[in-house]
C-alpha cells in the first residue's frame, strides 16, 4: 500500500512547499477576486493545486514505467483525462466568465437561457466539454444500459454539485474529505486515495489556505475535486450503493438549483458548525 499511495504523499508534499509561495506570488500579480465578504484572495487557486499534481506525476510516471516500481494505479489512465479536462473547462469559466456580475447566467437553467437567447456562456461551454469527457471516461467499463447512463450521470452530477457547493471558505474541501472517509470506512478500502491520490493531496492542502481567506477555489479547483468525488463513488460503491448515491447527487443538485444552499446550512446547526470550522472569524 505504501508504493500505491506515493502519489498522494509526495503530491500533498509538494503542495505543502509550493502553493503558499505561489498563490502569494498570484495575489502580487493580481491574479485576486473579492470573495463573499469583500475580501481580496487568490483566483483562481484550483490552477497551481492541479499543477501541484503534475509537477508529482512527473517523475512517478517515469519511474512507474522505467523501474517498474507499481507507483501509479493503471486505472489512473482513464480518469486523469476527466480530472485535468474539467478543471481546465473551470480554468476557462474562471478565465473567459463574468464573474459575479449581475447578469452573469447561473446555475444550468440561467446558462440554458443565456444559449437560447444567442448568448455567450462558458457555464454552456463546460457542461458540453463534461459530457464529452465523462462519456469518454465511463466508456469500455463493460457497464450497459441504464447501468451506463447511471454512471455518468453520477460522475457529471457530483462534479457539478461540488461547483455548487463552492460559495464559502473550506466548504467543498470539507466536503470531499468527510466523502472520502465515508467511503474509505464504509467499504474498508483505501482504493479512492490509491487512484486518485496525486489529485486528493494538492486538493486537500489547499484547505489551508482558502479556510484562511487567502486563496478562492474557482471553478478551476471545484470543478476538480467534484470529479475526484464523482470518481471516488464510482470506484467504491457497489451496484445499489450507486444508484442511492444518484439520487442523493441528483436531489441536492435540484435543490441548489430552486434554493439557497448557504441559508439552508445556515439553519441546520451540526451543518454550521462543521461549515464554520477553521474559518476566519
Amino acid at each position: 500500500m505504501g508504493a500505491a499511495l506515493s502519489g498522494l504523499l509526495l503530491s500533498a508534499a509538494l503542495a505543502g512547499l509550493l502553493l503558499g509561495p505561489w498563490l502569494a506570488d498570484m495575489l502580487r500579480a493580481g491574479l485576486a477576486r473579492e470573495n463573499y465578504r469583500g475580501r481580496p484572495v487568490a483566483f483562481p487557486a484550483g490552477a497551481p493545486v492541479v499543477a501541484c499534481s503534475l509537477v508529482a506525476l512527473a517523475p512517478l510516471a517515469v519511474l512507474d514505467d522505467r523501474a517498474d516500481l507499481d507507483l501509479l494505479d493503471p486505472e489512473l489512465r482513464r480518469w486523469i483525462v476527466y480530472v485535468i479536462g474539467v478543471a481546465l473547462l473551470g480554468l476557462l469559466d474562471d478565465a473567459l466568465g463574468r464573474g459575479a456580475a449581475a447578469d452573469t447566467p447561473r446555475g444550468w437553467r440561467g446558462h440554458a437561457r443565456a444559449v437560447l437567447g444567442g448568448g455567450f456562456s462558458t457555464g454552456a461551454i463546460k457542461a458540453a466539454g463534461a459530457l464529452a469527457l465523462a462519456a469518454y471516461a465511463v466508456s469500455g467499463r463493460g457497464r450497459e444500459g441504464l447501468d451506463y447512463v447511471g454512471d455518468l450521470a453520477l460522475l457529471l452530477l457530483a462534479t457539478n454539485l461540488f461547483n455548487l457547493l463552492d460559495l464559502r471558505p473550506g466548504r467543498v474541501e470539507k466536503a470531499f474529505a468527510l466523502l472520502l472517509a465515508g467511503l474509505c470506512l464504509g467499504a474498508w478500502t483505501a482504493e479512492p486515495l490509491e487512484l486518485l491520490g496525486l489529485f486528493v493531496g494538492p486538493a486537500l492542502v489547499v484547505a489551508a489556505f482558502t479556510l484562511r481567506e487567502r486563496a478562492m477555489l474557482g471553478d478551476t479547483g471545484s470543478n476538480l475535486i467534484g470529479a475526484l468525488a464523482g470518481i471516488s463513488l464510482l470506484v467504491t460503491l457497489g451496484e445499489t450503493g450507486r444508484w442511492v448515491a444518484l439520487a442523493l447527487v441528483a436531489a441536492l443538485t435540484v435543490y441548489g438549483e430552486f434554493r439557497s444552499i448557504s441559508r439552508t446550512i445556515e439553519r441546520v446547526p451540526p451543518l454550521r458548525w462543521i461549515d464554520s470550522l477553521g474559518r476566519v472569524r
